[in-house]
């Protein structure tokens, strides 16, 4: 079975919290069960240092408006865990923290950041893709890349199964319906019927 396991944040490349702990041990006890996994998630400017032995393997052009980006793969610290870092320095390269800045204030584009972590994990699973590798299975985890199933969808065709885990109820990536559009998703996935 191949697992894409996609999560904002992933230990030791950064953490603020349990998502990380949790993004940082499932993959590799998932290897040892023989399990194909690859964990796919921002480049922030922590994981790109972090991260063992990378290498640019992919370029993605500019996806949502999101500047010239790039997959960077490596290793998982201590593992033989692969990992995807998402290269784009306009939404990820930046200092602070994952979800705020230097003073603790909301990124104001954080949903346009975590919809490209969203949309990469579901080009990943196309036959667009520019890996030969496709997932069986796509392991979202929390509300910044429950999106890579919305866009499965939207776009139609033989796709993968999924699975959004929830670890911390209270953030929700709650963000005003406009952004529905610059997310390029259809307008009519923006009620409770539509997902």
């Amino acid at each position: 079975m191949r697992v894409l396991f996609v999560s904002s944040e992933v230990y030791p490349l950064i953490k603020t919290g349990g998502l990380a702990d949790v993004s940082g041990a499932l993959p590799p006890a998932l290897a040892e069960l023989d399990v194909d996994v690859r964990i796919l998630m921002p480049g922030y400017p922590q994981a790109m240092a972090r991260l063992e032995a990378p290498r640019r393997i992919a370029t993605l052009g500019s996806p949502l408006g999101a500047g010239e980006t790039h997959l960077v793969e490596g290793f998982l610290p201590g593992t033989a865990v692969l990992v995807w870092l998402i290269d784009s320095p306009a939404q990820y390269g930046r200092g602070g923290g994952p979800y705020q800045d230097e003073w603790g204030n909301e990124w104001f584009d954080n949903g346009l950041r975590f919809g490209l972590l969203g949309w990469v994990a579901a080009a990943l699973c196309r036959d667009w893709s520019p890996l030969d590798w496709r997932p069986d299975v796509v392991h979202a985890n929390d509300w910044q890349s429950g999106l890579a199933a919305a866009y499965l969808r939207a776009w139609g065709g033989p796709r993968p199964g999924t699975a959004l885990t929830i670890h911390n109820i209270a953030y929700q990536g709650a963000f005003p319906g406009d952004l529905v559009a610059r997310l390029d998703l259809p307008g009519d996935m923006y009620q409770p019927e539509g997902l």
